[in-house]
């Protein structure tokens, strides 16, 4: 089923470190054996693997295509501009024109840099709230990069110095008591977190962060490379009535195009002009010009509304299962419908990435690409969310089964899936 793939893996892997570019792209989440390791074209809301294998795609390239594959308002905006240049030696007026869309529709934004990936602007957004504070000590919650900051508080920490490591403090989300304790012990020049990932907010908890922030001179950093172009137009801080200090966008923002974005207000974002953020690609004229597409689409066709609309379909019906089947020992949902998680818990003789390593091979033996999140995009329709939940129908109680027959690792057909670090 996956004889190409595996063949091409063992080439890849002579020539790249876990033969992918992105870590999530890799063996790390694709255990061999059950898996296709590679994707030869993709459209709407389907990809086809190099064996030939059709699935529809809930993974939509980590969160970051959220209008579907080869969208044809996003492609002929890219082919438009390729026939004027892609870089130039100036500036091209696609920087201004599409700040001043993200100016209008992202509350806290007053002025736009542009970068290349969500890394890129954490880091900047990180940079400017140092330099502005004169602080160096931060405060985080969630997923925010590679860069040392950030993945230096994980386990995940190897070659990140130790001097780094101690300038960064997590919290826990939906406890406020977790950031009072780092406020109580370090002058902490800002907090940056995703605004929501894998629940709700409870008992005003962004409200509380806020403050609390206000009140020792800190500065707020809203993550929203995923909920960004999800959750609403202008991002889930808008959703939730919370303007932060700073706030930076990607992924869905050019629908697959390498962009990013940090957003703030004047004042902060003049420090800008100060510290050293710069790149050669920042104004790459290709990816500015399907966020350009993209937003219009988004305005035109009210795309955060069918995002959500289909991921509350999803969610009910998926939650109706799981208590049908008397499941809910096992398995569980969460989080917004437009990135929604299937959560796994610990069973007595079996650990949840034995179970999520069955669940993985089943899904892609019956099309679905999936890792655990529902990353839905505007190509989906109610039947491809049928398709899916037709294939949990049959593998979640299949699941139980094995699990009550003590027969789920003899039915796994390659790898298990190792520990790695978590963030959410």
């Amino acid at each position: 089923m996956y004889r190409k793939s595996e063949n091409l893996l063992e080439r890849a892997l002579k020539s790249i470190p876990l033969g992918s570019q992105t870590f999530s792209k890799s063996l790390t989440g694709y255990p061999k054996g059950i898996s296709p390791f590679f994707i030869q074209r993709a459209k709407g809301s389907k990809a086809f693997d190099v064996d030939g294998n059709e699935y529809i795609d809930f993974v939509n390239s980590l969160a970051s295509v959220t209008l579907g594959y080869c969208d044809e308002d996003v492609d002929n905006a890219i082919k438009k501009q390729l026939e004027n240049g892609i870089n130039f030696s100036l500036p091209h007026t696609l920087e201004m024109e599409v700040a001043e869309k993200l100016i209008q529709i992202i509350p806290c934004a007053s002025k736009v840099r542009f970068a290349k990936n969500g890394t890129d602007a954490t880091s900047g957004a990180i940079r400017i709230a140092r330099a502005y504070t004169n602080k160096s000590h931060i405060a985080i919650c969630g997923y925010h990069g590679w860069q040392d900051w950030s993945i230096g508080s994980t386990s995940r920490d190897l070659g990140v110095p130790q001097s780094t490591k101690e300038l960064t403090h997590t919290f826990i989300y939906n406890d406020i008591s977790s950031l009072e304790d780092i406020f109580n012990n370090y002058d902490i020049a800002c907090v940056i977190m995703e605004p929501m990932n894998t629940e709700y907010p409870e008992d005003n908890f962004l409200q509380k962060v806020q403050s609390l922030i206000k009140k020792n001179n800190s500065l707020l950093i809203f993550d929203e490379t995923i909920t960004g172009f999800r959750y609403s137009l202008g991002g889930a801080g808008e959703m939730f009535g919370i303007i932060p200090d700073l706030a930076t966008f990607g992924k869905g923002m050019a629908n697959g195009m390498p962009l990013s974005a940090i957003v703030g207000s004047d004042k902060i974002m003049k420090v800008m002009e100060d510290i050293f953020f710069s790149s050669t690609f920042g104004g790459e004229t290709l990816s500015l010009a399907s966020a350009n597409a993209v937003i219009d689409k988004y305005i035109r066709e009210d795309v955060i509304l069918h995002l959500r609309t289909i991921g509350e379909y999803l969610l009910i019906n998926l939650n109706k299962i799981i208590d049908k089947e008397n499941l809910n020992n096992i398995f569980s949902t969460s989080a917004h419908p437009s990135w929604s998680f299937f959560h796994i818990k610990e069973q007595e003789k079996y650990t949840s990435l034995e179970i999520k390593t069955f669940f993985l091979q089943e899904m892609f033996k019956r099309g679905i690409l999936i890792l655990g999140t529902h990353n839905l995009s505007f190509s989906h329709t109610k039947k491809d969310i049928d398709v899916l939940l037709n294939a949990y129908e049959e593998i979640l109680p299949l699941i139980k089964k094995h699990i009550i027959e003590n027969t789920l690792l003899e039915n796994i057909n390659g790898d298990i899936l190792k520990p790695l670090f978590k963030v959410r």
